[in-house]
């Protein structure tokens, strides 16, 4: 039988959808990418803000039609919808066949079973359960890199954020079992492996009472085939200076930090329920930008938050400015039911809140447009990602980007290179977010 599987949301879900592959792939099903041909749907969802549960809905209905007229026998919906709306998922759509939460990905192969002989299925457990499945992820990012989900849940409870309603409290994932993992994915020729969870820096503190992320680094490290490792989702308040020693001591780990800090007006961050001040965060870039002056620094914010005032912004673009992170996102504010945030009076209109964030963004342009034009003459170690078509050139990275959420580097050559290859390439020109080059000369481990 044919499965087409269709994954939304961030990282952390897409590591599900791997896995949730994997177990189907074992009990003999074919995979395929068309809707008609589909004798199962598995729809993977993401609640975080509004637009990603507009989409996650709309995806629904669209695969709920294949199951009405198609030749579809069962559709799925997984993921952190599923886990938040489970009986109204139900209720509303009855073309869904099984609903299966954030604990119960697992569960997908008998659920389909039980499905096909007839069955409706609701498999929401406790959230606060680790889900144990032990078989090899089917990579879907190329096979070159692959995430690595450290840990699940979240215990900050910011008042904006449902995470922890959906995903439960943080829970490491014991380490014996990522250094497995990691050395399969190294076996199936991944070379960059990119570190999540909700938070990373935490990693640890409830299996070994004391953060240990830097011991996990450095054990990953050792796995032969593995040449790129990227640390995302690092609270600033959680940075510790252990971790600081082993990213600039360890040749494998990219100096590179994602550091989602959502304002810099302390009166904001206290309504955000953050753990953090202006000062300490200036005080966190600068300390590792001192102990590791080519670190790249990419970060998110939020703009529009509730009780959020012209000066409060007036702040944060002034602190964006004064900082010039690397690399930046901006959301406008999303009122999601159920938290705190969305209950609090003084809420911002849409316009402002995009006049808002469009503005953030102009000032990130500007800085990443000089950084970028900085970058001219240097010689940066690359990671092919592809061709391009019909021209003499392939895609790139640098330790600078992330895939899917940062630039690119653009080579022109007639050589012939592979996805995966590292590369070393003069940069000679620059584009807003993206970097040109040519071959130095080539890189071989």
């Amino acid at each position: 039988m044919k499965i087409l599987f269709i994954s939304l949301g961030c990282d952390k879900n897409l590591v599900d959808s791997e896995v949730m592959l994997g177990l189907l792939s074992q009990q003999g099903y074919q995979l395929t990418d068309d809707e008609e041909e589909a004798d199962i749907i598995v729809v993977n969802t993401c609640c975080f803000i509004n637009d990603a549960k507009e989409e996650s809905i709309q995806t629904i209905l669209q695969m709920a039609e294949y199951r009405k007229e198609g030749k579809c026998k069962a559709l799925i919906v997984t993921g952190c919808l599923a886990q938040r709306y489970q009986q109204e998922i139900f209720d509303e759509i009855p073309e869904v066949d099984a609903v299966l939460g954030t604990t119960t990905y697992g569960e997908i192969a008998k659920s389909i079973a039980s499905v096909l002989e007839g069955q409706k299925i609701l498999e929401c457990h406790d959230i606060d359960e680790m889900p144990s499945v032990d078989t090899k992820r089917i990579v879907t990012t190329g096979g070159h890199f692959a995430h690595l989900k450290i840990a699940e849940g979240c215990n900050k409870h910011c008042t904006y954020c449902i995470i922890p309603k959906v995903r439960g409290n943080y829970r490491s994932v014991p380490m014996e079992k990522l250094l497995r993992e990691a050395e399969e994915l190294a076996q199936q020729g991944v070379r960059e492996l990119i570190l999540v969870a909700q938070e990373t820096t935490l990693y640890g503190v409830d299996l070994y009472g004391e953060k240990s992320l830097h011991k996990l680094l450095r054990e990953l490290c050792k796995i032969k085939g593995i040449r790129w490792i990227r640390i995302l989702y690092c609270y600033p308040e959680e940075i510790y200076d252990e971790l600081i020693q082993t990213i600039k001591e360890e040749e494998k780990i990219c100096h590179y930090l994602d550091l989602p800090i959502q304002h810099a007006s302390d009166r904001i961050l206290k309504r955000m329920g953050r753990r953090t001040t202006k000062q300490q965060l200036t005080e966190m870039v600068a300390k590792l930008r001192d102990e590791i002056p080519d670190i790249v620094l990419r970060t998110t914010l939020i703009t529009g938050f509730p009780g959020e005032t012209q000066e409060d912004h007036e702040e944060l673009i002034d602190f964006v400015d004064k900082m010039e992170f690397d690399r930046l996102g901006v959301f406008t504010y999303s009122a999601e039911e159920n938290t705190p945030a969305a209950e609090m009076p003084d809420q911002v209109d849409e316009e402002v809140k995009e006049e808002r964030r469009a503005q953030l963004m102009e000032l990130q342009q500007e800085i990443d447009f000089a950084y970028e034009e900085d970058m001219v003459g240097k010689t940066l170690l690359a990671m092919v990602e592809g061709k391009v078509a019909d021209e003499d050139a392939y895609v790139a990275r640098t330790y600078r980007d992330a895939p899917n959420i940062d630039g690119y580097l653009f080579i022109n050559t007639d050589e012939t290179l592979v996805t995966g290859d590292f590369v070393r390439v003069k940069i000679t020109g620059a584009l807003e977010y993206d970097l040109i080059g040519e071959i130095a000369n080539e890189y071989t481990e």
